[in-house]
């Protein structure tokens, strides 16, 4: 295998099939990348037996072939390499890299070892790089990251037509998002999976500058069922496959209100420096409590023990006063996800499930249809007060 190709461009590919690459293997082989020349044409891909992510583009190539080396060491070298074409080469048992006066040689594992990657499955539809991206985004930031809870690690993605749903839940606070994407068959386009969230939010950001994102989906559903995401940035081709989460996600559809007692238009940036500001004296989960009233919010953390922040925003309230207390990161967390000037949050009592959203109006993500504002939730429990 021999081959001759840019620096940034071998890199970017590298540090994509990387993503994959697992850092505790099972086996030896899993810590790889499998390089593999076909013509004009090369194909780095990583795989942990649950995830895969593969890419291909163009080289000067001299000889076809393959090769499997460390993947952590690959994109670290590939990194730091100078700003020159890069010449790579198999000698033997070992990869050789030149780039300008630097050059490395890798020994090679043995590629006859190393698992095949799963196909890509049949395409459902596709969607907006972009778009896709924000959407996961948002919601991705709620999906736990307790392993021994499966069925909060992951994203539920709806398909009902033209549109998707995405869900993700701690049990603390919950993200939903609608999307319109463009469905292969509209009339028989429906499907309920459950996606690792940490994979998903990945291969979205990754993927984000595509113009045009393609979703596949294995018929198989949950269990052994895939999901597949591949899109074109750059003159590369890039795709990434993972293994469908065997869980059941909460009915998260009834957890949300649909009165409210009191509401309130706060603008994001303020209230986002006050909660950071006040919760300086707290512990990082301790609370921070909320006094709404006509014209204002008071926002004080912390006691006489550990030292005591106040601060006063300016809000449009209606309703009742009402006091209640979150998790300042929870919150924040909300809040950055809205991509929005003003957020609205929705109250039906102060120790019930808090609704935010995007005030009517205000500039944020669209929908991916043209259509106007994306419809985003973020459900936030409060923390009970003392007394």
């Amino acid at each position: 295998m021999k081959f001759r190709v840019e620096r940034d461009v071998l890199a970017d590919a590298v540090a994509w099939a990387a993503r994959s690459v697992a850092s505790r293997p099972t086996l030896p082989v899993l810590a790889g990348l499998l390089l593999r020349v076909d013509g004009d044409q090369l194909s780095v891909s990583g795989f942990d037996l649950e995830a895969s992510t593969e890419v291909d583009l163009e080289v000067t190539a001299g000889a076809s072939g393959q090769a499997l080396v460390s993947g952590r060491l690959l994109a670290d070298i590939t990194r730091a390499l100078p700003p020159h074409p890069v010449d790579v080469t198999v000698d033997g048992s070992r990869l050789s890299i030149a780039c300008g006066s630097a050059k490395f040689t890798l020994p090679m594992m043995p590629v006859d070892d190393y698992p095949k990657l799963p196909m890509m499955p049949t395409t459902a539809g596709t969607a907006t790089g972009a778009d896709f991206a924000t959407a996961v985004a948002q919601v991705a930031v709620a999906a736990g990251r307790d392993d021994t809870l499966p069925m909060l690690t992951g994203v539920r993605l709806e398909i009902d037509g033209d549109k998707l749903t995405l869900a993700a839940t701690d049990r603390y606070r919950l993200a939903v998002r609608e999307l319109g994407w463009s469905p292969n068959d509209p009339t028989s386009a429906a499907a309920q999976v459950l996606v690792p969230a940490r994979t998903l939010a990945d291969a979205a950001k990754s993927l984000a500058q595509s113009e045009t994102l393609t979703i596949s989906l294995s018929a198989g559903g949950a269990g052994e069922g895939i999901i597949g995401f591949s899109g074109t940035t750059n003159a590369r081709a890039s795709r990434a496959t993972t293994r469908l989460l065997d869980a059941t996600f909460p009915p998260y559809r009834s957890l949300l209100p649909t009165e409210w007692a009191s509401s309130a238009e706060i603008g994001v940036a303020g209230l986002v420096e006050a909660v950071k500001r006040v919760a300086l004296v707290t512990d990082r989960n301790a609370p921070v409590r909320m006094e709404f009233a006509e014209g204002g919010v008071a926002l004080t953390a912390g006691g006489d023990d550990e030292g005591r922040a106040e601060e006063q925003v300016e809000v449009s309230y209606e309703g009742e006063p009402i006091t209640t207390a979150f998790n300042p990161q929870f919150l924040l967390d909300g809040l950055g996800a809205l991509s929005t000037g003003t957020a609205r949050m929705l109250f039906t009592s102060s120790t019930k499930p808090v609704v935010l959203r995007p005030a009517e109006g205000s500039v944020g993500p669209t929908d991916g249809t043209g259509a106007g504002p994306a419809e985003y939730t973020y459900l936030i429990m409060p923390v009970r007060l003392p007394g």
